[in-house]
């Protein structure tokens, strides 16, 4: 573990941080949950979901954003979620609460597909 300006680096487990809130009169603590979900980006691009494969904690949520000229859609093969279709810079977002693998596609080109591993 390492410090940098007053911060700790290279922490591989989630982490409770305590925050000192100033207020006239009283100090607050608060408490943050850092690393309880997460959140993860699928980008579209030229008939590509990119990464493909993309591996998650429990609890993640995944934004896809289409960056191609033309409609695109994520649609789940196992009916877990599906977007509507996404014209350009649009986004759909799914939390994943289980873990397992799902398997995705869009529904306008089909040939299109990509995986989400939540683990």
């Amino acid at each position: 573990m390492t410090r940098k300006n007053g911060w700790v680096a290279g922490l591989a487990a989630p982490v409770m941080i305590a925050v000192m809130l100033l207020s006239a009169g009283s100090p607050r603590v608060a408490a943050i949950d850092q690393g309880s979900a997460a959140n993860a980006e699928v980008k579209i691009d030229n008939f590509v979901f990119g990464p493909q494969t993309l591996t998650v904690p429990v609890g993640a949520t995944v934004t896809w954003t289409n960056k191609d000229d033309i409609p695109h859609t994520t649609v789940s093969t196992d009916g877990v979620f599906k977007s509507k279709v996404m014209d350009t810079d649009e986004k759909f977002s799914y939390t994943f609460t289980k873990a397992g693998t799902y398997s995705y596609f869009c529904s306008v080109h089909p040939k299109m597909t990509g995986k989400v591993v939540v683990q």
